[in-house]
């Protein structure tokens, strides 16, 4: 049973929506936790309205904290990581995108013993609204796909809102260089390793304030290099089969 939790947000000039975010994960979150918010450059936008967000409420369990391995998404939410000594982490994108709706429901999953929990905008309920048509039907495709030709047991493999358990990051070497492809990574080699990881719909909001860090051409082969080894890796079994037969 956890009693904790980490909420990672790599955040980027995100003036316009974080205390928005940040409401909805005190609505929406339960258990105790910590929010640690991952930002590159002193001048980020998102600063000031978080602490004064933070004098004005007494909110003691909001970091800011700057990104220690370089700049961008990917480091900073390996920074994220970093801030975790023992607490499961939710990665949340700070731009009201992630339908927080459904922590509680992940948060469950993982005390009843799953590795990974992600939110999946492809599976039954689960919705995305909004987005680039070419990013949105690549992203479904490479998630669907590999339920059915590999048995990893999420429809959404791409999407960045996922809920770890500490033994997963700490034994999962990172080598993504690129972006948000970091969560497809991890989930795809947690199923290779035998983790057990199951997925809970969300409905997925494009933005609607700033500017989207997300470079799908840039990032497009980093991701297939995750889609083949998924492929190639797959495991006879899958590994969430017993834990979810429990749990019936």
């Amino acid at each position: 049973m956890y009693y904790s939790l980490t909420i990672v947000i790599p955040v980027y000039n995100e003036s316009g929506s974080i205390i928005k975010t940040l409401e909805s994960i005190e609505r929406n979150v339960r258990l105790p936790h910590t929010i640690n918010l991952i930002y590159d450059f002193d001048n980020d936008t998102t600063i000031a309205p978080v602490m004064e967000y933070k004098r004005t409420y007494n909110k003691t369990n909001i970091n800011m904290v700057k990104n220690k391995f370089g700049k961008g998404a990917l480091n900073a939410i390996k920074t994220g990581f970093s801030t975790s000594d023992h607490d499961p982490v939710m990665v949340v994108m700070a731009d009201m995108s992630d339908d927080l709706s459904c922590a509680a429901e992940m948060l469950d999953k993982l005390n009843k013993g799953y590795d990974i929990v992600c939110g999946s905008r492809y599976m039954t309920g689960g919705k995305q609204i909004g987005g680039p048509l070419l990013k949105r039907t690549l992203s479904r495709i490479a998630g669907v796909s590999l339920y059915y030709l590999t048995g990893l047991p999420t429809h959404d493999v791409t999407n960045s809102f996922k809920l770890y358990s500490k033994k997963v990051l700490d034994t999962i070497n990172i080598e993504s260089d690129g972006g948000f492809e970091l969560g497809m990574e991890l989930v795809v080699k947690s199923f290779v390793k035998g983790y057990a990881i199951t997925e809970v719909p969300t409905v997925w909001t494009d933005r609607s304030d700033g500017k989207s860090r997300f470079r799908l051409f840039k990032w497009l082969p980093k991701y297939m290099h995750w889609y083949m080894y998924a492929l190639k890796n797959k495991p006879k079994r899958n590994p969430a089969n017993k834990l979810q037969e429990t749990n019936v």
